[in-house]
């Protein structure tokens, strides 16, 4: 598989189809993201349009480390605080999509589903930045310096971050009930 930053090199040297591939891999991750700040599937949607177009229209400097997606998670976090600021929106991770699996699927399935509901719920009584460190490391699988990047940190404050949120996690799942 081809990385992320050779794709978008690409891009630069004429291969518009790099543009679509970059799309396919990281539209919908970043859907829900910005869906979790401006609480509208469909703003959402747009801002993620509009975060791609302005890593297309002005070449940004990457590097082999993973720095497309964060800078691109930079820029779709600056996209949803401006959102926010002019429709006046809260600003907070929403629980991720959750859908009962349908009759025909395992015991198991429904007893994972449950646990991921809990998971959700506990993280929304986290505090904000907890809530991005984590989610941007664990459900996007970005690296602290990417994460640190997008948060406008440093790497050591995102690693805090993490296990300070993870220590108050572990504590609200087990208060309640929650079974490892």
């Amino acid at each position: 598989m081809i990385i992320d930053e050779v794709l978008y090199e690409r891009f630069w040297n004429g291969e518009k189809t790099a543009a679509d591939e970059l799309v396919h891999r990281h539209g919908d991750m970043l859907v829900l993201f910005l869906n979790s700040y401006v609480k509208d599937i469909h703003e959402a949607e747009d801002l993620m349009i509009e975060a791609f177009a302005q890593m297309f229209v002005r070449r940004r400097s990457v590097s082999e480390d993973g720095s497309f997606r964060a800078y691109l998670y930079k820029t779709a976090r600056r996209l949803a605080g401006n959102a926010i600021k002019k429709h006046r929106v809260y600003i907070g991770l929403e629980e991720l999509p959750f859908e009962l699996p349908g009759e025909a699927l395992a015991e198991t399935s429904l007893f994972e589903n449950e646990r991921k509901k809990q998971l959700y719920e506990a993280m929304e009584e986290l505090k904000p930045e907890y809530q991005e460190a984590l989610y941007l490391v664990y459900f996007e699988d970005m690296s602290y310096q990417g994460t640190a990047e997008v948060m406008g940190r440093s790497e050591s404050q995102i690693k805090n971050l993490v296990h300070r949120g993870k220590k108050s996690l572990k504590e609200l799942l087990g208060k309640n009930g929650f079974e490892y």
